[in-house]
């Protein structure tokens, strides 16, 4: 076609040209809005509305009607695709004859799809929320105009889902508002764009209402504790030779704790003119225990400790029988992780081998392996990993006895009567060697 031809055409066919023009670009709006508005980040337009950004709060309250929000913007989408196509099949019959139905239907196919569907969506998916931003106004308006039809065809479709049996209302949410946040973190984390030391903290924290005291303490077997029985001075030296400020105080057996004593108070007795480590009350000095149920939670055990402001808590079970000690440090470390000091005992729970495999000390939390490793063992029916074997095992394996599960072969290098204290692990693909 020559230029006197093809201006002749656009001469002869304007009104339709840029009618259809006009129709797809309005397609590629409400498209691109649609993506736009239901990718975009809640948390980061809630931020935005909290700094003052209108257009966030106007976003914001757009999602918050989702259903009314889509089904007003595909009222426009599908109108301007319909309206776009009957002007182009009108064209095309006055052009091609007979042929131009399939003609009209072959074109608009493509453009529709390529610049009214495609190349909008990617580019509004590409970055949501600025493109939520820009078009929050005009979305707005339409919506406040289409928004009674959208509802009430969003009405019809509730009514003919109820009566073939689907109760939307009903519907619960598949993840938990914890479960939805950990999802996003480990997202990010496999994207590189959050560090595993900030996930795992950001995990220890949901996890804290999902952990019991139980999961965490200091069991009897590994607490230390001061004999009131003893005499004065081995007791003060104990507790000034001990790595831990606080320690809980007995009396003939570990079950009957009467007190804990801090190591601040027993020097501040030794400062006293006159007073020597033989002279010194163990037991006047010391605080007056508190006990706690092994089945508290750890979110409500932190709250409990910074209400009442003390760090140290006995743990028993239903019966009262004393099971361990908690602090409030074993709560924060499992948000921070291990928490040493110059004051600290080093203790190796975890040895890499040279080949590959993992030396691990029998009482080794599974949670602190998981969180050193990255693995995913199952911490729900066992607290240690000598617990994890046992469980999964049914049975108190003997030395040398080997196990596969959960992607790891374990082997008993060392048992002390019906205790497991140490294990070799190493994942099964270790062990399959190529031809």
């Amino acid at each position: 076609m020559t230029v006197e031809g093809t201006l002749a055409f656009f001469g002869a066919y304007w009104p339709e040209i840029v009618a259809i023009a006009v129709l797809v670009l309005l397609s590629a709006f409400f498209s691109g809005s649609e993506t736009a508005l239901t990718a975009v980040s809640r948390s980061r337009m809630h931020t935005l509305e909290n700094n003052g950004g209108k257009r966030a709060g106007m976003v914001r309250r757009l999602i918050d009607r989702r259903d009314r929000l889509i089904g007003a913007l595909l009222i426009g989408n599908n109108l301007a695709n319909i309206l776009a196509s009957a002007i182009a099949t009108s064209l095309f019959i006055r052009l091609c004859g007979g042929f131009g139905v399939a003609v009209a239907a072959l074109v608009m196919t493509v453009i529709l799809v390529v610049f009214a569907e495609v190349l909008p969506r990617s580019f509004a998916i590409s970055t949501p929320d600025r493109f939520a931003l820009s078009v929050a106004w005009p979305v707005r308006l339409f919506v406040a105009v289409v928004g009674p039809v959208s509802s009430f065809f969003n009405m019809l479709v509730r009514r003919l889902l109820i009566a073939c049996g689907v109760n939307l209302s009903g519907e619960a949410p598949m993840l938990s508002a914890q479960d939805e946040i950990r999802g996003a973190v480990d997202l990010l984390h496999r994207e590189g764009s959050v560090v595993k030391a900030d996930r795992d903290r950001l995990g220890g924290v949901l996890d804290l209402e999902e952990l019991e005291l139980s999961d965490i303490m200091v069991h009897r077997m590994a607490m230390r504790g001061i004999n009131a029985e003893d005499p004065p001075e081995a007791a003060v030296r104990a507790i000034l030779e001990s790595p831990y400020t606080r320690m809980p105080v007995w009396r003939e057996s570990t079950d009957n704790i009467i007190g804990v004593v801090h190591a601040k108070d027993v020097l501040r007795e030794l400062a006293e003119p006159d007073v020597a480590p033989a002279n010194i009350d163990i037991v006047g000095i010391a605080q007056k225990p508190w006990f706690v149920p092994d089945s508290t939670s750890l979110k409500d055990q932190l709250n409990a400790f910074l209400r009442r402001k003390v760090h140290f808590a006995v743990v028993v079970d239903e019966y009262g029988e004393v099971q361990g000690i908690v602090t409030l440090e074993d709560i924060l470390e499992e948000i921070v992780g291990d928490i040493a000091d110059e004051h600290d005992v080093e203790i190796s729970g975890v040895r890499p081998e040279a080949d590959g495999s993992i030396v691990v000390d029998g009482g080794v939390p599974i949670r602190d392996l998981n969180r050193a490793l990255d693995w995913n063992l199952p911490d729900e029916e066992a607290t240690t990993i000598a617990g994890l074997v046992i469980h999964e095992s049914m049975t108190i394996p003997e030395e040398r006895q080997a196990f596969t599960f959960h992607g790891k072969r374990f082997i008993v290098m060392k048992r002390e009567k019906n205790r497991i204290t140490q294990l070799r692990i190493r994942p099964v693909e270790d062990e399959i060697k190529p031809v």
